[in-house]
């Protein structure tokens, strides 16, 4: 049964919606937030209904929440706000859908205020059930078939992104992780626990092996702490929140 919020269809997996406010419910001073891609509007809604300013954002108007105020935007191209608009944004199951996720990422940190935070979600492939199974078929969770080539679509999942690219993504943009979780982990994504220890070695091996500059590696190990967290190990999505610095 597909999710939805007081009959608005929330089009994300389970969960996603609830984890998001619960990161946004940390910011006090959050009042102007961009929710985008922004569906049917059902996030929206719940932003309304904490007492945020909503702003709902996408490539075509299916809005059925009243009270957003709405914004026709391609998020393969520059956003229409200026610089320091919002004080948080919000990306549901949208990254993965984009043809330049790197210039959305970029125009994120460009409309957040100094301070403002990102949050943002997308399938975990680098969940060890994804890896597991793109092993075996090449095609990652979320991703278990080729796209129909002879009709693209922007509801296609053509940039499946691994944690540590979404970080790199999101820091050499200007944005620091500050949070790293997930919307739920599936009893299944447990029965893969036994390949942690391996893979915690192998990785760190070739962390170390691979680069010999001091900086660069205390940064690796940095990452090989979030990548190995159990968000990212077993969950279903990949929730990150992330900060633009103050200064």
């Amino acid at each position: 049964m597909r999710p939805s919020y007081r009959g608005i269809d929330e089009n994300a997996s389970p969960g996603c919606h609830d984890r998001v406010l619960e990161l946004l419910a940390e910011e006090p001073d959050v009042q102007r937030v961009l929710d985008a891609p922004s569906g049917a509007g059902a996030f929206c809604l719940r932003l309304i209904e904490a007492g945020r300013e909503a702003w709902a954002g996408d490539i075509e108007e299916l809005l059925a929440a009243p009270g957003p105020r709405f914004a026709r935007l391609d998020l393969n191209q520059r956003l229409p706000f200026d610089d320091g608009f919002f004080d948080a944004i919000v990306s549901i199951d949208g990254l993965e859908h984009l043809e330049h996720p790197f210039d959305f990422v970029r125009e994120v940190a460009r409309t957040l205020r100094p301070g403002g935070v990102a949050v943002i979600s997308t399938p975990n492939v680098s969940s060890l059930r994804s890896r597991w199974r793109f092993l075996w078929t090449g095609h990652h969770n979320k991703g278990k078939t080729p796209l129909d080539e002879t009709r693209p679509s922007y509801l296609h999942h053509i940039g499946l992104i691994p944690f540590h690219n979404l970080r790199f993504m999101l820091h050499s943009s200007g944005l620091r992780i500050e949070r790293v979780t997930t919307n739920r982990t599936k009893l299944v994504s447990w029965l893969y626990l036994p390949l942690v220890p391996l893979a915690w070695l192998m990785t760190s091996f070739v962390y170390w092996r691979e680069e010999r500059d001091p900086a660069t590696r205390r940064r690796n190990r940095e990452i090989l702490r979030q990548s190995f967290a159990p968000a990212v190990l077993f969950g279903e999505s990949l929730i990150v929140k992330a900060r633009k610095p103050a200064t």
